[in-house]
């Protein structure tokens, strides 16, 4: 039987799965001189820095064969999206599976004082599930759908996801095979940064992390947010 009957190339190799990646881009600083946890709150915008940090990651991505942006439906994530977008002349589709995650903090101080309270004890009873917030299980599962809906659309080529922290570090944790809880001072995703998902066909082969906005990351403030 020839090469060419049995579908296979000429000399006589399958042909290689299509590579399709992922990026899931956090938006950059946003301006919040009251240290609140924002949360899903309206109203809360790109800082000037964060729009720097939003052009520069468009300009580090401008090379790519993004064929796809999406992004959460939260203003400072529609802003950070719509450098990219621009560059690549794409439309922002906007997905609420890739909002922020919900926390029963949300509109208030989270500093030392206001978490040791006992009107808030409560809250730290499952460090685990988190009882202080929306489930990472729950977190996972809405992340993982709307990555695997970005591949699809983009197969063969690239797509931008612009969310937030916690999601796009318990979408990492889940990928990865590792629990979900975790120090929140220990997740690697910082503002504007990229966590890059290349898939091999329908399989998974990689997860990289990068930080193209790093030279400003500096000038942020430590404030928290969301």
């Amino acid at each position: 039987m020839s090469a060419s009957a049995t579908g296979m190339p000429a000399d006589g190799t399958a042909d290689a799965p299509e590579l399709t990646v992922v990026h899931l881009m956090r938006h950059g600083e946003v301006h919040n001189p009251e240290g609140l946890l924002y949360g899903r709150l309206e109203g809360y915008l790109l800082s000037d820095l964060g729009e720097q940090m939003a052009g520069v990651v468009a300009r580090h991505l401008e090379p790519n064969d993004i064929t796809h942006v999406v992004a959460s439906p939260l203003e400072r994530a529609q802003q950070t999206a719509a450098p990219v977008a621009q560059a690549h002349e794409l439309p922002i589709a906007t997905d609420e599976r890739v909002i922020e995650a919900a926390n029963h903090f949300e509109g208030r101080s989270v500093g030392m004082a206001d978490l040791m309270h006992p009107r808030n004890w409560h809250l730290f009873s499952n460090p685990r599930t988190p009882s202080w917030g929306e489930p990472y299980e729950e977190i996972a599962e809405r992340m993982l759908a709307a990555i695997d809906d970005a591949r699809l659309a983009a197969h063969g080529h690239e797509a931008v996801i612009v969310s937030h922290q916690l999601p796009i570090w318990t979408a990492r944790n889940k990928l990865a095979g590792h629990r979900l809880w975790h120090d929140p001072r220990r997740r690697e995703c910082t503002l504007a940064s990229l966590t890059s998902l290349t898939y091999s066909g329908d399989e998974l082969s990689s997860i990289t992390y990068s930080e193209p906005a790093a030279a400003l990351l500096g000038q942020a403030s430590r404030s928290v947010g969301a």
